[in-house]
């Protein structure tokens, strides 16, 4: 599931997809039928990443990917979003185990679902997230990704290479500035 891009912004309903960023802030197209562009302003929006959004755990944190996946997997009996918040806690009970009763709200369920509802028919709901392994690959090309995501490629420059009668070069002093 790819969300990158996919932003909710506080005070206004939906989803919508990050087209942009220009001086006056960031350009946002929303997802439903009306695809209607907006520019939200930097210094006064909030914005949240579906990507990052995760939903408070007993133990720990569900990342909302995972539990939309779950939602994905059990299409036939999902709930209305406009359901009463007994059938929606206990929806939740089995697509998002193992999250806090307490401070998971009906409100937060009935937007999950609204989500899901808005992202279930568009391509980018079922293609792989960009940087994500394959189940299928093998532990070496697992490793072969990761040392190929965390290698830093070199720099090229514009300096001759050290010959052996050169001097040898000075140490640079490190010098750290706190508060900084």
């Amino acid at each position: 599931m790819n969300l990158r891009g996919i932003v909710a912004v506080s005070g206004r309903p939906g989803l919508y997809k990050l087209v942009g960023q220009n001086k006056a802030g960031y350009v946002l197209e929303s997802l439903d039928e009306k695809k209607v562009k907006i520019v939200a302003n930097i210094s006064t929006t909030k914005l949240a990443s579906l990507e990052d959004i995760t939903i408070y755990g007993e133990e720990q944190e569900i990342k909302l990917i995972d539990v939309l996946g779950k939602i994905d997997a059990t299409k036939a009996n999902i709930p209305d979003a406009k359901a009463d918040g007994n059938a929606l806690r206990k929806y939740f009970l089995e697509v998002a185990e193992g999250h806090d009763q307490e401070k998971v709200y009906a409100s937060d369920m009935k937007k999950i679902l609204s989500w899901y509802n808005l992202l279930k028919d568009l391509p980018l709901f079922t293609e792989e997230a960009p940087g994500a392994v394959v189940e299928g690959a093998k532990a070496d090309d697992k490793a072969d990704l990761k040392a190929k995501a965390t290698t830093p490629k070199a720099k090229p420059t514009n300096a001759k290479a050290p010959t052996a009668k050169s001097a040898p070069a000075k140490k640079a002093s490190m010098t750290s500035k706190k508060g900084v």
